[in-house]
């Protein structure tokens, strides 16, 4: 997390995440959603298809993060963001 906050991300992680996303991280209206893979650990069929539905369903961009040895980092794109929309807020007034 510290390369995505280094680079202007502002990012949360899922603490021994055995959940679909490890990582989430947001900068200027992009959205990425990590899963965090180390040594020869792969990521299921099912986990993966899990993984894509997440990524939609926040129209954010997907990766797949490895670590190989001596902490190299190899990076994997699921899905790309469609397009930048800003989240609508919806604000009730409260009439007096």
């Amino acid at each position: 997390m510290r390369k995505l906050r280094n680079d202007g991300w502002v990012c949360s992680r899922s603490a021994m995440s055995h959940g679909p996303v490890d990582v989430f991280a947001a900068k200027s209206g992009k959205i990425l959603l990590i899963q965090v893979k180390s040594g020869s650990s792969r990521m299921k069929k099912l986990e993966l298809e899990t993984f894509k539905i997440w990524a939609d369903q926040f129209n954010a961009s997907a990766e797949i993060w490895y670590y190989k040895k001596r902490g190299k980092l190899q990076r994997h794109s699921v899905r790309k963001q469609l397009m930048e929309q800003p989240l609508a807020i919806s604000v009730r007034q409260n009439s007096l």
